[in-house]
């Protein structure tokens, strides 16, 4: 029987799905998953909440979906250890050093591929399967066919995604959010880049619209269709969503995969009428439906983009007009009820008079409050409501750490709310387990032995996606040619089309980052025969590439979507016969140090210079996006490349550290790449490149991207804003502000942890014998 998954965000959501029949939750925990926004469960809840869903035959899973940096590698390993002791039925996980952990000293945890880890192909399930994982999370962006070709030629066990959100981007290969200020998806910090407001330049003028905003998944018309292919789990999604919802989806879902067999059209019929209270966005069936690849990439669009729709969720009830404090008798009952964990926001509430909507929420109801930096998004019942006739202002309790200008939603009625029996019990006081302060065994990656690299030599690499390109980059003189793998390249290779100024041995071929069931048989054939013609050299961007080149003898270098943010993972893709690695463009120069030791850095290719893809569409766009550029409300531009291959969003400025070459050098990393993707290279760019490279002088109008800076981190914030402020108290009263405590601006480079000794003999080498 298929299982029945849902999310629970919090322990309301949790008593919602299991009193609506969910067969098993999935949740996450302070850290390491996906939806660090959510409240997420406590140390001493989520145990509870293990023995107690086990006690009534009901599963529970974690996400742990989210990539590590080097420096927190040992709290990631403390944390699995916790895990491991508690015992879920299984982690849902993105990152490989989880995987390579988990192989070295938790032989017995289940792990199953997130959909971040961007699987969607038969290739790539049945490395997985290899690897030891159990599970397999299906990339949204697939069809009926696909997933059932995906069945029935590895048999895994499979969970597919039915209702809720959608991202717009390819499955895990989002960069957008990570762009605009280290807010990285891959890190749980999306900051929902596609939900945004655009200026796009049309003919005649600007034309706004929420261009990149996704209507959101609901496959209940197909569930029939889905449990006869023999999908093994229906995945809800919703983790940052209210109770009321998760109960009212859940409902649906439970009703029609219990009763479809009996009357299918009345089953579905029936799972829609209790889906009518879910004011989220619009529905799509986003891949289904189409004939052929070729379809779905020319009319999917269609199906999924709706650039008047708002990217919130729910009905709009207008934007925080005034704030005022909340009664104390108000405050104070919440306090009463609330335990050890909640939230202060939720406990120190505020009353807000809203303006601009056309419905006037009650007492019972469930709202969203969205801050108009999309640096937080809270869901939130209403308790109180004051009516001021005299100045015609109505006021709700709000969470606290909203304000003026910051938008809010509604998710759900009060007539729509049902109460559930909790899960967890009452006294918490016994489930005491945490994570121990265990260090984490050294880790060393495999040296590099004499003439291994000798097809990566030191110097500058040139990745183009054009023939054309391939001639442009001559100026830059570089050692290898990277030629991105795509319809046009694809044809003139094969084809014999062109004679290319380079050998065969100095090209690399990129394969794209996205392999699905329909292009993985030509694909195979494809890398064959170019086996056979001799090209040696491979960019695996997909899992599904390294199991489709392993036996035909090839030099496989790991490309930036095969994401190495940690040496666990290095680790891990080296006991795949991986020898080199490009660093992934969100990489920051402390990570990609603390990664990779001297001894090794022989191994790694640094991207110098790119324009990276912030969006990677499975799609063309429709064909009244007659545009190429937009812009943001911060008024940073950005184009679009829409191709048979699928359309791309690029920033208008590029990453460049060219000018920091020498330093790279100095440091050990002498492979260097200058990335020309999906943009056509001129003259004057490759003279420009070589000016800054030379006279080691930053190009203008250029993005550092997360090099300087790293990945967002709010705790590190927090405490940068806390020192500044005791510095001010301090100044205030006339006394020298303490050492180390000088205020900083903007996002800041996070410091490292020291790194672990070990135990006594407790040191791995990377390659792992298995």
């Amino acid at each position: 029987m298929v299982e029945l998954l849902a999310p629970a965000g919090n322990i309301e959501s949790l008593d919602a799905a299991i009193g609506e029949g969910a067969d098993a939750v999935y949740l996450g925990l302070k850290s390491f998953n996906a939806r660090l926004r959510t409240s997420n469960f406590a140390w001493n809840q989520f145990e509870a909440a293990v023995e107690t869903l086990h006690r009534q035959n009901k599963k529970i899973y974690v996400t742990v979906n989210t990539v590590s940096e080097e420096r927190e590698t040992e709290r990631l390993y403390r944390f699995l250890s916790y895990l491991n002791e508690v015992g879920p039925d299984g982690l849902i996980v993105q990152d490989y050093a989880i995987m390579r952990m988990a192989q070295e000293f938790f032989p017995n945890m289940e792990l199953h591929a997130s959909t971040q880890m961007n699987v969607e192909s038969t290739a790539a399930v049945r490395l997985l399967q290899k690897q030891g994982l159990k599970r397999m999370v299906l990339a949204r962006e697939l069809g009926l066919e696909e997933i059932q070709k995906i069945k029935n030629e590895t048999g895994a066990n499979l969970e597919v995604f039915v209702h809720g959100a959608l991202c717009v981007s390819e499955s895990g290969l989002c960069l957008f959010s990570s762009f605009l200020g280290g807010k990285s998806a891959n890190r749980g910090m999306c900051a929902q880049a596609c939900r945004r407001y655009y200026n796009a330049e049309v003919s005649g003028g600007i034309k706004s619209g929420y261009y990149f905003s996704p209507c959101d998944l609901q496959l209940i018309d197909h569930i029939p269709d889905l449990m006869e292919v023999g999908v093994d789990s229906f995945k809800i999604e919703g983790r940052m969503k209210s109770a009321e919802y998760v109960g009212s989806v859940v409902a649906a879902y439970r009703y029609v995969i219990d009763h479809y067999k009996e009357d299918k059209k009345g089953a579905i019929a029936a799972g829609k009428r209790m889906l009518a209270s879910d004011f989220a966005r619009s529905k799509t069936d986003y891949w289904y439906g189409f004939k052929t690849l070729d379809d779905g990439v020319k009319n999917s669009a269609q199906k999924i983009l709706n650039p008047d729709q708002a990217g919130g969720t729910g009905i709009y009830l207008g934007k925080i007009s005034a704030i005022k404090a909340a009664p104390r008798e108000l405050v104070e009952a919440i306090r009463a009820n609330a335990n050890p964990d909640t939230p202060q926001e939720q406990i120190n509430v505020k009353m807000a008079c809203l303006s601009g909507g056309s419905y006037d929420p009650d007492p019972g109801d469930s709202i969203r409050l969205h801050k108009k930096d999309d640096t937080g998004r809270v869901s939130h019942k209403i308790r109180s409501v004051e009516l001021d006739e005299e100045k015609g202002k109505r006021w709700i309790d709000i969470p606290g750490g909203f304000a003026v200008g910051d938008e809010v939603y509604l998710l759900q009625i009060k007539s729509g709310s049902k109460r559930y029996q909790r899960v967890l019990p009452g006294d918490l006081g016994r489930y005491r387990k945490q994570p121990k302060d265990e260090m984490l065994p050294i880790l060393d990656l495999t040296p590099v032995k004499d003439k291994e690299l000798a097809y990566f030599p030191d110097g500058i690499y040139a990745q183009v996606s054009s023939i054309a390109d391939v001639f442009a980059v001559q100026g830059l003189k570089p050692v290898r040619l990277i030629l991105e793998y795509n319809s046009e390249t694809s044809y003139d290779l094969l084809n014999h089309k062109t004679v290319l100024p380079f050998s065969k041995k100095q090209i690399f071929i990129s394969l794209d980052p996205f392999c699905s069931p329909l292009q993985e048989d030509q694909l195979k054939n494809e890398l064959t025969a170019l086996v056979e013609d001799g090209y040696k050299n491979f960019v695996v961007n997909n899992l599904a590439h390294i199991q489709m080149l392993k036996s035909l003898g090839v030099n496989m270098i790991a490309g930036p979507y095969l994401y190495t943010f940690n040496r666990w993972a290095v680790s891990w893709l080296e006991n795949l016969n991986i020898g080199a690695f490009v660093s992934p463009y969100e990489n920051s120069r402390k990570n990609l140090e603390a990664t990779y030791e001297e001894k090794v850095r022989s191994r790694v290719l640094v991207p110098v210079f790119a324009y990276p893809a912030l969006f990677r569409m499975r799609f063309k766009m429709p064909s009244d996006y007659d545009f190429t550029f937009f812009s943001d409300k911060e008024e940073k531009m950005f184009k679009i490349s829409s191709t048979q291959d699928g359309s791309f969003v690029m920033p208008e400025e590029p990453f460049s550290i060219v000018d920091k070459v020498n330093i790279l050098q100095g440091a050990g990393f002498k492979k260097l790449l200058v990335d020309f993707s999906k943009t056509k290279v001129s003259k004057s760019q490759i003279k420009a490149i070589m000016t800054s490279l030379i006279k080691q002088q930053p190009l203008p109008e250029i993005s550092r991207f997360n090099w300087k800076d790293g990945f967002y981190n709010p705790e590190k914030l927090e405490e940068y804003k806390a020192a500044a402020e005791r510095a001010a108290a301090a100044k205030a009263k006339g006394a020298a502000p303490a050492k180390g405590l000088t205020p900083v601006k903007g996002p800041t480079p996070v410091k490292g942890l020291t790194p672990a000794k070990g135990r006594p003999g407790a040191k791995f080498k990377g390659r792992k014998k298995r």
